[in-house]
């Protein structure tokens, strides 16, 4: 259940990226799509129009594999349960991208042959033999190399122009990040926190006196065994030995906790103690965690140099993601757009 819900927030995250139509993925160039799915089939059939321009639904399915690229976990195919989000977000991006390829065609932008011949080099060396190059060939492209040469233009079109409208825009110099961290100090104080590892017993629900007698047993020989070890590694491999909580399979570790954020017992505990300690058996209602502190990080502002690289980034996709917003916006103001 805690990786669905993890998978969840990460792919809901990415299908609200699309839907915006602000997200920062490279163009799709043409990479064939799984094929295993028959309700997925590219066929050649049109999903809409843009200035007269036909986008099929093999161009819809290879951007929800560009959107989805665990379909090949998932037998090919995309989870019910997320096809129609995942499919909205691809045909805006299908229909954003067309649009760049019209404007960067009115634009007279020119790819170079020698950007052409490396980047027909680098779509090859995707294919592990030259038969599975052929053999995509034949099937998404009817064998003809011209035909896949002009999407791979069409693609470095894109990206062209991508670089002149948003690339080379959204750059930001140190002193521009140094000036947003400067003008932004609430954004840069960090809580109290604390990093360490657990071990954890965990009697049945609804246990019975002889199941709580057998975890308080199985408690104290925990600790006898905990507090022998010396090194994070110890403690963890016996983690994943003897623990029952889900921190096992991580060898106990938590990432680092604001204080408060922890049980007030486990807070006692760590506040008391120094890195690498380890702690005695922390009772909470009838579960029993032992604690091995990693380090104590006391509130504060988190320094320039920790943050920079980071800050910078963060900073450099959202205005990126502004930009191509910003972008689709102004290619939308005069296009005919029939979505079928």
């Amino acid at each position: 259940m805690k990786f669905r819900i993890t998978f969840l927030v990460l792919l809901l995250g990415i299908v609200s990226l699309v839907s915006a139509q602000v997200t920062s993925h490279k163009p799709t160039v043409f990479k064939s799509a799984p094929a295993t799915s028959s309700a997925q089939s590219p066929a050649q059939f049109a999903v809409a129009r843009v200035n007269g321009a036909v986008l099929t639904n093999a161009d819809l399915v290879r951007e929800e594999y560009a959107i989805f690229p665990y379909a090949k976990q998932h037998n090919g195919g995309i989870p019910k349960e997320f096809e129609k989000e995942i499919r909205d977000g691809a045909l805006k991006m299908i229909i954003f991208e067309e649009l760049v390829y019209q404007e960067a065609l009115h634009r007279k932008i020119a790819i170079a042959p020698g950007r052409m011949q490396k980047a027909e080099a680098d779509f090859r060396k995707q294919f592990a033999t030259p038969q599975e190059f052929s053999k995509f060939l034949q099937a998404d492209f009817n064998g003809s190399r011209q035909l896949l040469n002009e999407k791979i233009r069409r693609s470095l079109l894109i990206e062209a122009l991508l670089k002149v409208e948003v690339e080379d825009k959204c750059k930001f110099t140190t002193a521009d990040v140094k000036a947003f961290y400067e003008k932004n100090p609430g954004k840069f104080h960090h809580a109290e926190t604390f990093t360490f590892q657990t071990i954890s017993v965990l009697p049945p629900q609804n246990a019975s006196a002889a199941q709580l007698k057998e975890a308080s047993t199985k408690a104290q020989s925990s600790l006898k065994q905990a507090k022998a070890t010396k090194t994070a590694e110890e403690f963890g491999l016996l983690a994943e030995k003897i623990s029952d909580d889900d921190y096992r399979v991580m060898m106990g570790q938590h990432k680092p906790m604001p204080a408060d954020q922890l049980a007030p017992q486990v807070l006692k505990a760590l506040s008391a103690m120094h890195p690498n300690d380890v702690s005695d058996l922390i009772q909470i209602d009838q579960a029993y965690t032992i604690v091995r502190l990693q380090a104590h990080t006391p509130a504060g502002q988190t320094k320039f140099d920790e943050v920079k690289t980071e800050l910078a980034k963060s900073l450099q996709e959202g205005k990126r993601n502004t930009l191509r917003k910003a972008l689709d916006a102004k290619l939308h103001q005069n296009a005919r757009i029939e979505e079928l």
